[in-house]
């Protein structure tokens, strides 16, 4: 009997088995459901986006424009940020030795304005090295000459071409342009240079200009009162006082220092030309 009950049990679990995969029912809701969320998310899309480029950029367009703001470019270039300077009548910086200061000499014509650069001339020539006033200004100020002769000797280590006894006549003319802040010096041979010995007078300036530390030589073309051509040679310097607060006197005495210095040792080096010795020292 015992046998048999089990018998019967394992049937009844035969039939739950079969009707179990019976799962049509949920495949039905699913079936019906999807169609209507499929829509209403289709329509969704579509309305969002259609609104969101229109819109934003619209609204985004003039706001870029205004963007690169040119006023913040202006401020840095306030009228408090390019305050120069005090400067006098001749353009002389508050810190100048000379800011401020007037002066004049007394001519026959009545007082003459002296400015900066002509008072610094001025200075070296009657305050330092004591000589007369020569100096001669134009009405306006603006120009100024200064002539004045020297002699040179030749050294005296007998390494040199010129010796002690040969000796040179030169003349000097100092021009100051206010304008420019600049003081020229220009030291002549005052004999003219023959016809013959032009092209060696140049050959050996060719040769020495570049060995000269400041300055230079030249050959300078002039006109006679007779009205013949002429030719004389001479030294050019010059220095700017532009920009020199303070020691505008000792610029132009070492200017003239110097360039007798270089000016003599030029001479010299064409001497080793006999022909340009005997000439010099005619």
């Amino acid at each position: 009997m015992a046998t048999k009950k089990s018998s019967a049990k394992k049937k009844v679990a035969t039939k739950v088995v079969k009707k179990a995969p019976a799962k049509k029912t949920t495949k039905k809701v699913v079936k019906k459901l999807a169609p209507k969320k499929v829509v209403a998310k289709k329509v969704a899309v579509k309305k969002s986006a259609a609104k969101k480029p229109i819109k934003k950029v619209a609204a985004k367009k003039p706001a870029i424009k205004k963007v690169p703001l040119k006023k913040v470019a202006k401020k840095p270039v306030k009228k408090v940020a390019t305050k120069s300077p005090k400067v006098d009548q001749y353009g002389l910086e508050s810190d100048d030795e000379f800011y401020g200061l007037y002066f004049a000499k007394s001519t026959e014509e009545g007082l003459v304005e002296v400015k900066p650069c002509t008072f610094s001339l001025m200075y070296w020539w009657k305050g330092l090295l004591g000589y007369p006033d020569m100096i001669e200004i134009s009405r306006d100020s603006n120009t100024a000459m200064l002539q004045f002769e020297s002699t040179f000797a030749g050294g005296d280590s007998g390494e040199t071409e010129l010796t002690e006894q040969d000796t040179l006549e030169i003349d000097h003319i100092i021009e100051v342009d206010e304008e420019e802040k600049l003081v020229s010096l220009y030291s002549y041979i005052p004999i003219p240079v023959p016809d013959k010995l032009i092209s060696a007078l140049g050959l050996a300036i060719l040769n020495i200009n570049p060995e000269t530390r400041y300055g230079s030589l030249e050959i300078c073309p002039t006109t006679n009162e007779e009205g013949e051509d002429e030719h004389f040679l001479r030294y050019r310097a010059a220095t700017y006082l532009r920009g020199i607060k303070s020691g505008k006197v000792e610029a132009i005495e070492s200017m003239i220092t110097n360039g007798s210095e270089f000016f003599g040792i030029a001479l010299d080096a064409m001497c080793v030309d006999k022909s340009i010795k005997k000439w010099l020292l005619g």
